[in-house]
């Protein structure tokens, strides 16, 4: 089975790339969300295990609505409110989100700094 994760633009999609490993498919909504792009969607996300992780604002929470909607069995991950959106958050927050979610097979783990030697 695969994995996709529905985000708002491509900035979001973009910050999550650099996150997650190429078996994770990343879809956009590009802003407001008409009939044509929910199905467009739903043929994209087919089978596929999903998530949702959207903006923690009013235009995030709106397109939340929608997708719950459309897709009530999508795992909902969230970003922290006062975050600038899903691209503006950490990538320390955004993997302990991921972490949450049960992704981390998928998670491109950033490389440990070598510890500092002190003489």
């Amino acid at each position: 089975m695969s994995l996709s994760i529905i985000v708002e633009g491509k900035n979001d999609r973009s910050k999550l790339r650099r996150l997650l490993n190429e078996a994770v498919q990343i879809y956009c909504t590009f802003g407001t969300l008409n009939n044509e792009k929910l199905e467009s969607l739903r043929k994209k996300v087919n089978d596929d295990e999903l998530f949702l992780f959207l903006d923690n604002d009013p235009s995030g929470k709106r397109i939340r609505g929608l997708l719950r909607d459309a897709f009530p069995d999508a795992v909902q991950i969230y970003t922290r409110r006062g975050y600038a959106g899903v691209e503006g958050t950490p990538d320390e927050y955004l993997i302990a989100q991921l972490e949450k979610a049960g992704l981390e097979e998928f998670i491109n783990y950033p490389p440990t700094p070598a510890p500092y030697d002190s003489f």
